[in-house]
Order: structure tokens, then C-alpha cells, then sequence
């Protein structure tokens, strides 16, 4: 590949992730949108870019962006539905399901059902490489709306924000990065004597975006989930100084959303009595279509509660992502706080334990099945690029264009499409590709760590990398 594609590429990560050519999409949208439609500056500096969509089109037609709404999940556990309106350039997000409080004091009031409207704006002029790109691709600006408690909540602006939450609406698929927030409890005090006071703090941290990928087409129908297949977990736990854990899982679905793992034995994880990582109780459909399942597995070590009471209580979700003919499965495990009754709080339940993972179908994949140039985000809170070689991957920076950290690919594990990753510096992880879409962990911090914005206290050193990308070149 030449240094000009790869330079293209790294570019476009930018702002431009998850960019991959799907058809399909459901034309609905979240809610009205009432924001002005933009001009001159107002649709940022470069001005408004072309409106049409040619032969070489990276998503639809300015007008008919709108037509679909994308649901997917973020590395917050949020489900999320996403619509973005580029002739009024405004967008529409609702979160579904979350985690995230709404308020520092209160972690049982959350962003879930809360939507918010919004302007976006193109990138600056240089940002991407080509007026194309440009086009599809949104920088999220201050969102309003009213939350569950009936409180008004809003996201950061443009101004001052040096890292934004960036989407580039494809043709099937959104994705990059949403509203993040600003995540901090005292924890629960029952009584003023160690032991019994702070319980479950979480140290303030400040997220500037959270990885997301939604899908404009998804399927409700259970009996396409059946099968094997390999899958990457990235979890973090609020409560446990945002420790991180990543891991490998191999489960096997029936037509009726049950399944059976059989993952290595670890005393750090939870699996459900089936041996699943993903899944606790089997799939079932709700009216928001997608899938649901209860007291979803542990990856992470746990907070302990006075009472002694532990485990799983937290809910998954899953999104059937519809891609260039495969379904990749999506899901989201979103953490459970429950304060229990005053004084003691005996009755308290707490798992915020919260994270995403994507499967991929356990089918052979030789060297060189996945080539090409993929783009994403990452556990990072960073847009990165990724170019596979056969047995060779390697990260580029996408300010510099200069390459990073290097890995090396096996083929041939155990469970097929299962792919080993190792770095130069004997850092070992996997890697899983289906539908375009690629996945990958590494157990270290590889390209510098986390983004000094999203860091906690200013280190990252020693967590684990998670990245999901999708193909941009062959």
C-alpha cells in the first residue's frame, strides 16, 4: 500500500470511523428536530460542502441521511439511537439503556430515556482529505433534553472541547464517538466508621466521548443468531477505580437465543451456568428491537458490600447488526446500582460492571482473509487506523500518519476465525473479523495509552486495549 493511501487513511480516521459500505436501513426517526438548518459559518469554517452523492458515494445523498436512524451500543453500555439530519444539520440521540448518572450525587438516576437534540458541523477544512468524507462526517455539538427526572441535561458545545464526539454516517452504519460525561460518587456512607462509609466510591473522571457503532439495519429474528462464534470483551467498573479487563469468549447459540460457552476457566470472571461470557439468561426480544438478557456475566473483579452480597444482577443487550450479508452480534452489558433500603441497606444490590463486545462467526479465516485498511475507535477514547498485512498489523496515528505499534497475526487457533496477536513487545491479545468489521485486544496499553483527556489521574498504564474497526481498503 502506498504512503499516500496510508496517509489517506490515517486521515479519515479523524473523523471518520466505522466508515463501510452496507445497504439497508430503517427510515424512521427518534424525534422531531427543530434546530435551524445551517449556513455559512454556522456549518463550520470549510462552509457547507457539496450536497449530492455520486458513483463513489461514502454515505447517502445529503437529504436522505435522515431517512435512517441507527441503533446501536457504546463502550459505556448505553444502547443508543442516532439520527442525523445533514439539510438541518441537527441530530437526534436518545440513550435507551445507560449507566452513566445523570448527576454525580445520585447514581441511580441515569441517562437511560433521555433524548437530546442538537447541531452538528463538518469538519474544519484540512481535517479529511476529500470533500467526500467531509460530507459524511458530523462533529455532535451541545445536545439539550429533558431527562427521566425532569431535570434539563445537556452536552458540551463545540467551543473548548478539543476532543468531540465525531460520526461519519456510512451507507448501513454509523459510528465513532457520542456525548461523554463527567463520572464521579462520594459512595454510600451507612455509618460514619471505616467500613461502613464511601462504600462503592467512584473517583472522578472525565470522558470526552464514548466509542459507539450503530447499525441502520438490524434483525429481530433469533434463528440468525444461531451458531458459533468467537467473541472480544472490553469491561470497565466504575467502583473499582474504572479497573479494566478484556477477554476472549467462544459460545454457541440455539435458535431460541440460549447459549453454551466453552471458555477456559478463570476465577476472575462470573459465566453464567452455561459456560457464557455474553450472556446470562437466553435472548429474548423487546419492543425496541433488540434482545435482552439477564444477570449478564462478570469479567472484573467486584465491588463487596457490607451484607456480603455479590453477583451478577446487571442486564446485556444485544443489537443484530445486518452487514454486507453477515450478522455481527453487538453487545452491550449495562451496570446495575441498586442503594437498597436506609439505614442499613442490607436489600442493596450493585453491579456496574459495564462494557461492550462483538462476536464474530467461528469460520476459518487464512492469512491475508481480513487485508485491507480498517478505521475506529478505541479503549484509547482515541480514532485510530489499523492496516492488516497477512501475518503483519500495524496501528497508525492519525495526526502524524507515522506508524506505531506493530503486532503480529496466527492463524489457525483452536476456534476457527480465532486469530493471536502479539505485539514486538511480547504483548499478547486476539483479533475477529466479520462483515467488513474488525475487533481486536491486546492485554497492555499499546499507542501511547488512554487520551490525557479521558485519563483517570493521568496514567492508564497497564489496561488492556479493545478496538473495533470496519474496512475502508482492500
Amino acid at each position: 500500500m502506498s504512503h499516500a493511501i496510508i496517509r489517506g487513511m490515517a486521515l479519515a480516521i479523524a473523523a471518520a470511523p466505522f466508515l463501510i459500505a452496507c445497504g439497508g436501513g430503517k427510515a424512521d426517526n427518534p424525534g422531531p428536530v427543530n434546530a435551524p438548518q445551517c449556513s455559512g459559518a454556522s456549518c463550520g469554517v470549510q462552509g457547507a460542502p457539496p450536497t449530492g452523492a455520486s458513483a463513489a458515494a461514502l454515505c447517502p445523498a445529503t437529504a436522505d441521511i435522515v431517512k435512517s436512524t441507527y441503533l446501536g451500543g457504546a463502550g459505556s453500555g448505553e444502547v443508543v439511537q442516532l439520527n442525523i439530519d445533514a439539510t438541518a444539520m441537527t441530530y437526534t440521540l436518545k440513550w435507551i439503556k445507560s449507566p452513566i448518572p445523570l448527576i454525580h450525587a445520585d447514581v441511580t438516576v441515569t441517562r437511560e430515556g433521555t433524548q437530546i437534540t442538537g447541531a452538528v458541523i463538518h469538519p474544519p477544512t484540512g481535517t479529511l482529505p476529500t470533500a467526500e468524507q467531509t460530507r459524511c462526517a458530523f462533529i455532535l455539538g451541545k445536545g439539550t433534553g429533558t431527562a427521566s427526572n425532569g431535570t434539563t441535561y445537556t452536552t458540551a458545545d463545540f467551543v473548548n472541547n478539543p476532543n468531540p464526539p465525531m460520526v461519519l454516517v456510512g451507507l448501513g452504519v454509523a459510528g465513532g464517538g457520542i456525548p461523554g460525561a463527567d463520572v464521579e460518587y462520594d459512595g454510600l456512607t451507612i455509618l460514619p466508621v471505616p467500613g461502613l462509609e464511601n462504600i462503592g466510591a467512584v473517583p472522578a473522571r472525565h470522558f470526552d466521548f464514548y466509542p459507539f457503532l450503530g447499525f441502520a439495519s438490524t434483525s429481530t429474528d433469533l434463528t440468525r443468531l444461531a451458531g458459533t462464534y468467537n467473541g472480544l470483551l472490553y469491561h470497565l467498573v466504575p467502583s473499582g477505580a474504572y479497573a479494566a479487563t478484556s477477554t476472549n469468549t467462544v459460545e454457541t447459540f440455539d435458535a431460541s437465543g440460549n447459549c453454551t460457552g466453552s471458555n477456559p476457566s478463570n476465577s476472575a470472571f462470573t459465566p453464567s451456568s452455561s459456560g457464557c461470557l455474553t450472556t446470562g439468561t437466553a435472548w429474548t426480544l423487546n419492543s425496541g428491537g433488540y434482545f435482552d438478557s439477564q444477570n449478564a456475566p462478570q469479567i472484573s473483579t467486584q465491588l463487596t458490600l457490607p451484607s456480603g452480597k455479590s453477583g451478577p444482577v446487571a442486564q446485556a443487550h444485544m443489537i443484530l447488526g445486518q452487514i454486507n450479508g453477515a450478522t455481527v452480534p453487538l453487545v452491550i452489558r449495562t451496570g446495575s446500582v441498586n442503594l437498597g433500603t436506609a439505614p442499613l441497606h442490607l436489600d442493596a444490590k450493585v453491579d456496574d460492571e459495564s462494557g461492550i463486545a462483538m462476536l464474530a462467526a467461528a469460520t476459518p479465516l487464512a492469512s491475508g482473509g481480513f487485508n485491507g485498511g480498517y478505521v475506529g475507535a478505541d479503549s484509547n477514547f482515541r480514532y485510530t487506523a489499523t492496516l492488516i498485512q497477512g501475518p503483519i498489523g500495524t496501528f497508525i496515528n492519525p495526526t502524524t500518519s507515522n506508524a506505531e505499534d506493530g503486532f503480529g497475526l496466527g492463524y489457525g487457533l483452536p476456534s476457527p476465525g480465532l486469530i493471536g496477536v502479539q505485539d514486538k513487545a511480547g504483548k499478547t491479545g486476539f483479533a475477529i473479523a466479520s462483515g467488513g468489521l474488525y475487533a481486536i485486544t491486546i492485554q497492555d496499553s499499546v499507542n501511547g495509552g488512554v487520551a490525557t483527556t479521558s485519563q483517570l489521574n493521568g496514567s492508564s498504564a497497564g489496561a488492556p486495549y479493545f478496538g473495533i474497526g470496519a474496512q475502508i481498503s482492500h
